[in-house]
């Protein structure tokens, strides 16, 4: 009954894909088998470069000034700037330096900008820049990088 079950499984794989089972021998377990040479088998796990939640922070700032310049520009899309630099924002030393910079990016917005210039700043106290990111990555502190 095993056996058919097995069957049934394998007489569903698609063309595109072998089945797991093919060109097992009996009694053959997958983990005993050797890959062909010239296909190398993808690892289970993706090794993680990022501090996760450090990334989900930023990227949930970028989806927030997105969101935030969609509406301060809504009327006049042709003048809204095609970014706001998170990393060159955070290498300047001080928030009145940060302002300064989006007051200079955001003068083409007839709205006023204050509110979110300063919720900008608030999101940002939290940020670390992109290359702290890279330079604090777990394959970079020797480590092998891989989760487990």
């Amino acid at each position: 009954m095993a056996a058919n079950r097995v069957g049934r499984r394998l007489g569903r794989a698609s063309p595109a894909r072998p089945s797991a089972a093919a060109g097992l021998s009996p009694g053959v377990s997958r983990t005993e088998r050797t890959p062909s040479p010239g296909l190398q088998r993808r690892q289970a796990r993706v090794t993680v470069k990022y501090d996760r939640r450090e990334l989900q922070r930023r990227l949930d700032t970028e989806k927030w000034i997105d969101g935030c310049l969609e509406e301060l520009y809504r009327g006049q899309e042709a003048e809204m700037p095609d970014e706001v630099n998170i990393d060159a924002l955070l290498e300047m030393a001080t928030d009145s330096e940060r302002a300064k910079k989006l007051q200079g990016i955001l003068e083409s917005c007839h709205k006023n900008t204050e509110e979110f210039i300063q919720e900008l700043l608030g999101k940002l106290r939290g940020l670390r820049t992109e290359h702290v990111l890279r330079r604090t990555s777990p394959s970079s502190q020797g480590g092998c990088g891989a989760r487990h």
